[in-house]
């Protein structure tokens, strides 16, 4: 990688003459490759401002601003949640939308009779990055803050910012680039401040290429040290060798350009707008290659995401999801198909309240409330390969136990032990596969945590052992808020908390005071050793009454009915930043705690969007230490690493088919953010569902990595045995579809804990060069072998699938579709859902039964599909299903299937006991050219078996090979 900055090797030829965009802006040459790249890139700049006084300012080690008096929120003042339209406003006292066509001006002339822009001023409309995202603004206030202001025609209102960033906006100026341990440094500084409060006038720049694929780069404050994210990112030794990107450095003013070296391709390019850094706010833009651009979670979004000045606003809130709302997780990483197969992915390590501003240049500007610029680039360079360098900065996925693949049923509603009781019975009784029964709150003594109730669950613990003497598992749910208004004595968990200082505190230093299901709560600070120590022992406790297998930690953003606390919150620049990011609710407390609270590592301010993340952690050790075994827990509340403690479901989705089709993308999606035990609740949460939609919400869901069918309480049933005959038929049959390919499942879960490779995949990160498989969300892979083709709509019969450029295999029948990756009919009544094995791979499969447990004992099949030159592979990952540490160990077994001449082979890679007794019953074999006239297995002669004409396929049933041996079946045509 080479490190230049302009003005190195003044001397230098480039063979090109010099070239520019508007007149008299200086053209500005990066002399690595030769290749001319202008500070006026785009001809604008970005920019934003507010006229608003900061007092506080966010330092590591200083401790938080004095509580100023004047209370937000009086108690119950946050009981009513905004409607979501109200999330998308930004935070000026009038509700403006900053400079996009509301100013207090009349309205623009008609382009005909507009003056010519001034030459600085003439950027075209996608490309103009916003000087006033904080406030609408007039003219004169515009040109203040040296910004250009050209009002659009009125259609083109709403769009478009109509104050916007000249190229000769003053920025940063470079100094000299230095070596460090880990790579390059230098100073930067402003010789102007802007009219940002608290301006930062000198950064320090540190470049790490920490790996051929992944680039550093970091911007802070040299003088006072600001809050970081707290990620344990593992450290690389020295520069990458022969990195896959060339970095160079425009030095005033300051910019970062980043180049893909194989074809020059520049990637990041922050030339297009200056940089600006203040106290409470941080902001940086740059060009997109491509506007195929997925990511910056968690939102209600397709799969890529929508260019035409998109605002995404990534602040951790109890929503139900809607459109253009901030929801329960932020994920700051977003991925960029370039459009011939490459990819690129940009992560910013940052938790504070942030705002992603998408243009359809194509651009983005990211906007943040605090901390530093921490940002990773990563260069793929396919799409899979940015996912998996993204994961080795955050963390790989654990490892989950084998039975949470199986099939959950929930609802918040069952009222008693005996209700929750009868829903397991009636599942066996209707011969539905279920593993593992859950308890909403309804379990809980009066909302509270590690309780139950001693009228309506008086028996839970009895129920508990019950469910396992039936080879079924049992979760319930913990809500972090902790009951505060118990009599002293009574509530231990409170009481021991308040002893040994678990909870986070107000301004002043006392316990915060929320309100969520009990009443008045407390809020354990997680990221505080002592309450990781209190909340393993709260857990152990209760677990030696109810033997719990799993928990679900729900409410964890933190979620409060208030706004801030009982006692409202203190008035400071923490409660109302200058730039309000469009948060639903208009202000960072609402729906939540204080900002201005007190945190072991620091204010709440800064690590809010961490809060799920950190219980989660906690959870899952604790586990760990109560059951001895792998932990299962499931969070709503995310941010990136969650993978590595937690499943994670996608929250309150509505019993509609606009829901159940935009499941997909927010299953595909949490699988980049490293998430890949994900899944919607069946069948919806909020609303009635219809037999239709359950049914098809249901073999949908058979695919979703994890399955649950949760329901509110005001709904009418919606478990499997509720429905008609024919309804019950079809989502039976998708259950056992699901069960009968645990194996394969299983065996992806084990590639994304060792590789970070997807398990419910988009179509693009497998076929990066289709052009066609760019944008597909309405269908999925696993893996690289299973393509899944669900309904989505309301009343069809038949369905368009894509089939990328391959052969494929009808699941059901082996019918093979050779495709040039195109789309085709297929048939699709009630009881079915499309699925097809991709040629060249085989997968297994074993026996389905109404538990895991009962089918991990079943005998195995594979299925294998040939591909056009007449081959295949697959594998097998198996263990116990439920160690700890068993990759660490190498306590598991690994198979390798290899197809081709006419025969299927296995290679054992390891082998443990997990196998013992465990036989491969029998095999299909897909796009035989021929009827065989004979098979062997391990050399012995098979007399039944059977060959499809129409389909081309192979059945060897009735076999008894055993697994930890190596096994050859072949035929002769």
């Amino acid at each position: 990688m080479s490190f230049r900055q302009q003005g190195d090797h003044p001397g230098e030829v480039t063979g090109r003459p010099p070239v520019s965009c508007a007149p008299g802006v200086p053209v500005l040459r990066l002399c690595t490759l030769g290749l001319a790249v202008l500070a006026c890139a785009m001809c604008v700049f970005v920019g934003s401002v507010s006229d608003r006084a900061v007092t506080t300012r966010f330092l590591a080690t200083q401790p938080p601003a004095a509580r100023l008096g004047r209370e937000m929120a009086s108690p119950g003042s946050g009981d009513k949640v905004p409607s979501p339209a109200q999330g998308v406003e930004l935070g000026s006292p009038q509700g403006s939308t900053g400079s996009r066509g509301n100013s207090t001006d009349p309205a623009p002339p008609t382009p005909s009779h507009q003056p010519p822009p001034a030459p600085q001023c003439d950027a075209p409309p996608e490309s103009r990055f916003d000087c006033a995202p904080d406030q609408a603004l007039g003219r004169g206030e515009c040109e203040a803050r040296g910004c250009c202001y050209v009002p659009l025609p009125r259609g083109l209102q709403g769009g478009p910012p109509w104050c916007f960033y000249p190229p000769s906006y003053p920025g940063y100026h470079m100094g000299p680039l230095t070596p460090t341990q880990r790579g390059q440094a230098a100073n930067l500084t402003r010789a102007a401040p802007t009219h940002l409060p608290q301006d930062i006038s000198t950064l320090r720049l540190e470049v790490t290429a920490e790996t051929q694929g992944r680039l550093h780069l970091t911007l802070k404050d040299p003088t006072s040290a600001r809050y970081e994210v707290p990620l344990d990112v593992p450290r690389t030794g020295g520069q990458a060798q022969s990195p896959l990107y060339d970095v160079h450095f425009l030095p005033d003013p300051f910019a970062i350009v980043v180049q893909r070296r194989s074809n020059g391709r520049v990637l990041l390019n922050t030339s297009v707008a200056p940089l600006l850094f203040a106290d409470q706010f941080l902001q940086l833009s740059t060009s997109l290659p491509s506007p195929l651009l997925s990511g910056l979670g968690e939102h209600l979004t397709p799969l890529t995401l929508d260019l035409n000045w998109t605002s995404l606003t990534l602040w951790n809130r109890d929503m139900a999801p809607h459109s253009d709302a901030n929801l329960y997780g932020s994920h700051p990483f977003y991925l960029v198909q370039e459009g011939d197969g490459l990819a690129h992915g940009v992560f910013l390590l940052n938790s504070n309240a942030m705002v992603v501003e998408l243009q359809p240049a194509p651009a983005l500007t990211w906007r943040a409330l605090g901390g530093v610029l921490d940002l990773y680039v990563f260069l793929g360079p396919d799409p899979q390969s940015v996912v998996r360098q993204y994961q080795e900065v955050i963390g790989f996925p654990t490892m989950p136990p084998y039975w949470s693949l199986g099939f959950h049923l929930s609802r918040w509603g069952y009222r008693t032990s005996n209700a929750t009781r009868a829903v397991a019975q009636r599942m066996h009784h209707a011969n539905m596969p279920l593993d593992v029964q859950w308890n909403d709150l309804d379990y809980a003594d009066l909302g509270r945590d590690f309780t139950f109730d001693p009228q309506r669950f008086g028996d839970l613990p009895a129920m508990v052992r019950e469910l396992h003497q039936g080879g079924l598992k049992y979760v319930l749910i913990l809500d972090p808020g902790i009951s505060s208004a118990d009599p002293p004595g009574s509530y231990r968990p409170f009481d021991s908390g308040l002893q040994r200082g678990v909870f986070i505190k107000n301004s002043s230093g006392q316990p915060l005071i929320g309100k969520v299901w009990p009443g008045p709560t407390a809020f354990p600070d997680f990221t505080n050793p002592e309450t990781q120590r209190w909340w393993l022992d709260s857990i152990q406790d209760f677990h030696r009454s109810v033997p719990f297998d799993g928990l679900w930690i729900d409410m964890n953003e933190p979620a409060s009915f208030v706004q801030g606390s009982l006692q409202g919150c203190p008035d400071s620049d923490l409660e109302t930043p200058p730039y309000m990011p469009g948060v639903v609710g208009r202000v960072l407390s609402s729906g939540t705690l204080c900002m201005s609270s007190l945190q072991h590592l620091s204010l709440h301010y800064n690590l809010h969007n961490l809060y799920g993340l950190t219980m989660a952690n906690a959870t899952h050790r604790a586990l760990v230490q109560v059951r001895g075994v792998r932990p299962f827990v499931l969070s709503r509340s995310s941010y990136p690493g969650l993978g590595r403690w937690a499943a994670h479901w996608t929250g309150d989705v509505q019993s509609s088919w606009e829901h159940l089709r935009l499941s997909v993308p927010a299953m595909l999606l949490f699988g980049l953010y490293g998430v890949p035990l994900v899944g919607a609740d069946v069948c919806g949460f909020e609303g009635d569902a219809s037999e239709e939609l359950c049914v098809r919400w249901t073999q949908l869901g058979a695919f979703y990595p994890f399955m649950r069918n949760h329901n509110d309480r005001p709904n009418k049933p919606q478990e499997p045995y509720v429905f008609g005959r024919e309804a019950q038929a079809a989502m039976r049959s998708a259950l056992e579809l699901r069960y009968s390919l645990l194996p394969l499942l299983y065996t992806l879960f084990y590639r994304a804990a060792i590789a970070a490779e997807t398990v419910a995949r988009a179509l693009f990160l497998e076929f990066p060069s289709d052009p066609s498989s760019r944008t597909v969300d309405r269908q999925f892979l696993w893996g690289g072998s299973l393509l899944v083709s669900p309904v989505l709509e309301q009343g069809a019969k038949e369905l368009a699938a894509y089939l990328p450029p391959d052969t494929w295999y009808s699941l059901h029948d082996g019918q093979p579709f050779p495709s040039k990756g195109q789309y085709l009919l297929m048939p699709a009544p009630l009881d079915t859902i499309n699925v097809h094995l991709r040629g060249g791979h085989i997968i297994p499969q074993q026996e389905p039964a109404l538990t895991t447990s009962r089918a991990r004992s079943n005998p195995f099949h594979l299925t294998v599909g040939l591909s056009e030159g007449g081959w295949a592979r697959g594998e097998l990952f198996w263990d116990d299903g439920d160690s700890l540490d068993s990759l660490e160990t190498g306590d598991y077994s690994h198979i390798l299937f290899l197809a081709g001449e006419a025969q299927l082979v296995s290679e054992l890679l390891r082998v443990t006991d997990a196998l013992d007794g465990l036989l491969l019953g029998g095999v299909r074999v897909f796009g035989v050219s021929s009827p065989p006239r004979q098979v062997w297995a391990n050399g012995q002669l098979v007399r039944d078996f059977s060959y499809r004409t129409d389909t081309r396929m192979l059945t060897v049933p009735g076999l008894a090979l055993p697994m930890w041996e190596v096994f050859t079946v072949r035929w002769a045509l």
